[in-house]
Order: C-alpha cells, then sequence, then structure tokens
C-alpha cells in the first residue's frame, strides 16, 4: 500500500512538472528566442560595434549555455548601413516576420531613434549598447529602450569638466552633422557655459570626411584654448591624426574628443592621443575577471580586445537573458518588467535600470597612456577615478522623458 501511495504522489509530482515545462515553452514565441544584433558592418562605424558587438552577444549566449528553460537562443545579425530606412525595414522584417524578440543596437543616432520607435509600437526590447544620443532616454524615451554604454550627456560632462579643471575654458568645436554629434556639442556646451567658460565657434562635417584640413584651420584660427571634436569611429581618426599634422597640440591648442573608445586609441597611436582625458562605461583591462573574458572574445576576434561597446553589449544581453529565464516569457512587457526588476550585475557592470531607460552606472574617468607608459599590447587606459552615475548622469530632475514624474 505505501508503495502504491509513493508511486501516486511520484506520479502527481512528474505530472506537475510537465505542466511547468509545457506552460514555460508555450510562454517563448516559436518555440526559440531570438535575438537580432543591428549595427553597422562594414562603414565608418563598423570598428566601434560591428563584428566585435556580435561576438559579445554570442559570448553571453554561451554563458546561458545556447538555451533558456530548455528554449534555444539564436541570434541574427543585420548591417544597417548607416542608413535610418534599412534600419527601419530591417527592424520591421525581424519583428514583424522573423520573430525576433529583442534588437541589440548600435547604430548612429537617427536609426537607433527610428528603431526604437518600432520596438515600442510592437513591445518588444531594444538594447542601446553604443548609441550615443541622449534622446533616446530623454525627450524621446520609450517603455521599451534602455541605454547600457554612455550618451552625449555623460560623454560630454566627463571630457567638458576634466578640461575646464586644467582652466580650459574657450572652446571651439568640430561636429559631425547630424543629431548625435549636434546633441553633443548642444551638452557640452551647456556644461562649458554652467561653469564659466565660452564657446568661441563651430563648424559642422558630413559623416564619413577623409579631408579636415578647412575645419583644422578654421579651429586653429579661432584662439580657443580647447578644440571640442564632436565626433567618432573614423570621423574621429582622420581629424586626430590630420590635426597633427598640422601641429596644432604643438602650437598650444589642446584637442579634447567629447567621447573615444579604446579601438580608437589602438587605430590611432597612442603617441598622438596621450594624455587624453575621458569617460568610459568599462574597459577590458579593468580587472582579472574582465582579462578573462576579454580572452574570450579574442579568441574570437584575432589580436584585439573588446571597447567599451562591446563590453557593455555582453552586458546588455546577458541582462536581457536572465530576465527571460526568471518570468519565462519573452513577450516584451514581462521581460521588461523583470528588467527592470532584477539588479544588473556582472563583469563589466553593476547597476539599476531607471524609468527613463538609462542603465545607472558608474562611470570610468581614463586617461590615455603615453608610448612609454604602455606594457603589453591594448595597455591604452590609465583608470584616474570612478564618477558616481548620481554625478555623471542626466539627473531626472532634468528629464523630459515623458515616463518621469519629475
Amino acid at each position: 500500500m505505501k508503495t502504491k501511495v509513493k508511486c501516486s504522489h511520484m506520479a502527481a509530482v512528474i505530472a506537475a512538472m510537465t505542466l511547468v515545462a509545457s506552460q514555460g515553452q508555450a510562454d517563448i514565441s516559436n518555440g526559440v528566442i531570438k535575438i537580432g544584433v543591428m549595427n553597422d558592418q562594414s562603414g565608418p562605424y563598423a570598428d566601434n560595434c560591428g563584428a566585435g558587438s556580435v561576438a559579445a552577444v554570442k559570448l553571453a549566449v554561451d554563458d546561458h549555455g545556447g538555451a533558456i528553460n530548455g528554449m534555444p537562443v539564436e541570434v541574427v545579425v543585420a548591417d544597417d548601413q548607416n542608413k535610418p530606412d534599412i534600419g527601419v525595414a530591417q527592424a520591421l522584417k525581424w519583428i514583424e516576420q522573423e520573430g525576433v524578440d529583442v534588437i541589440v543596437g548600435c547604430s548612429a543616432s537617427s536609426i537607433a531613434l527610428a528603431v526604437q520607435d518600432v520596438m515600442n509600437t510592437h513591445e518588444k526590447p531594444y538594447l542601446i549598447a553604443g548609441t550615443a544620443t541622449s534622446d533616446t532616454t530623454n525627450a524621446k524615451c520609450t517603455p521599451y529602450g534602455t541605454n547600457w554604454a554612455y550618451d552625449t550627456y555623460t560623454l560630454a560632462k566627463g571630457s567638458v569638466m576634466a578640461q575646464l579643471a586644467q582652466g580650459l575654458d574657450e572652446w571651439y568645436f568640430i561636429t559631425v552633422d547630424y543629431t548625435f554629434g549636434k546633441q553633443w556639442q548642444e551638452d557640452a556646451t551647456k556644461f562649458i557655459e554652467e561653469n564659466g567658460g565660452k564657446v568661441v565657434g563651430s563648424i559642422l562635417h558630413p559623416l564619413g570626411t577623409n579631408d579636415f584640413s578647412s575645419q583644422l584651420l578654421q579651429a586653429q584660427a579661432s584662439g580657443a584654448k580647447v578644440i571640442g571634436i564632436a565626433n567618432a569611429g573614423a570621423d574621429l581618426a582622420n581629424v586626430l591624426k590630420q590635426a597633427r599634422e598640422f601641429g596644432i597640440a604643438d602650437a598650444g591648442q589642446v584637442l579634447a574628443p567629447l567621447g573615444m573608445q579604446v579601438n580608437n586609441v589602438h587605430g590611432i597611436g597612442l603617441e598622438t592621443m596621450q594624455g587624453l582625458v575621458a569617460s568610459a562605461p568599462a574597459y577590458w583591462d579593468q580587472s582579472d575577471e574582465a582579462r578573462a573574458f576579454s580572452e574570450r572574445w579574442s579568441a574570437q576576434m584575432g589580436d584585439r580586445k573588446p571597447n567599451e561597446s562591446q563590453t557593455v553589449t555582453y552586458s546588455a544581453v546577458n541582462h536581457y537573458l536572465k530576465a527571460v529565464e526568471a518570468t519565462g516569457s519573452d513577450a516584451g512587457p514581462d521581460v521588461m518588467a523583470s528588467m527592470r526588476e532584477l539588479p544588473v550585475d556582472d563583469v563589466f557592470t553593476q547597476a539599476t535600470i531607471r524609468e527613463d531607460g538609462v542603465v545607472l552606472r558608474d562611470m570610468l574617468q581614463v586617461q590615455v597612456k603615453t608610448p612609454a607608459e604602455s606594457e603589453y599590447p591594448w595597455d591604452y587606459y590609465k583608470v584616474i577615478g570612478t564618477l558616481p552615475a548620481a554625478d555623471i548622469w542626466r539627473p531626472l530632475s532634468e528629464s523630459e522623458c515623458p515616463l518621469v514624474n519629475n
């Protein structure tokens, strides 16, 4: 009799477990968790994200065993070619026809803002890991967009305040001519003027400019103490290399990129970049755990090391998959609620997700080493301080995000 009771009890337990498992599976759309990675794979920003961000996504998937609650995780990739129409068309195709559950974006600002609207309409998470416009979490925030890296506000504040602390209070800007660059210059100007400095002029340039001689000559003629550079990727490399050829730094003017990544330092060289100060969300060499991750990443990417955008791409996808596991569903509203509830905690990021979508993380203040200080490949940064999240991110009291109650 006892044996029968035990068997009956065991059968009930197995049935209950089977029911729970089948319910969990039913909550995963199409029986697969599908992650879309969208960025510039071949143009001026490809080195900032590109294949390296794809590698970071795949490492996050591997760290979850390639599956969540028995459901496989699939990664698909698209090159947005720095064109909003291509980015939007791809996002719509992925969501409406191919069952993509989440997009990890590192696109130009105009693309990111448009894709974020698509994701909001379809109630799907959009993980921004490398796009810098602050509008994604400010005036144009949505419940489904989260920013994992930095924005024009944090990068501008870190760079400007470091220069102002040295008495460098007169600025001239060389700015890329689209939303990202203009927002960056606007944010930097705010910090300069609020702290007693002034902007004496600025000049725009098209994305993908090869010859900066005209812009540099005008910046040089302005007599400004600081030439602020509001661009990124290949544009940043070109303007800094050409500024060195013009002897601008030797003549006493300070070059101040509002943001840079470690791959920019690698491409441009320590001789040109040495001494520059910036804020960074993470650094591949910041800890033993970070170095171990970077070795795994390098196994896929050759003799390179992951930059700031690529390291936090890992954090974004890792946290997304934790949320899917916790909620047992890949439905956008459920996953977003879980992502906001769970603390973000991994090798590169300890943070919470604020109501405006900001991943509220501390930032590192870094300075580019001199050639003599660099001891091994990709040993490019000195971490000279930590910028607390409460100080470096836009305060909610200044937010224009409609999700925020000021």
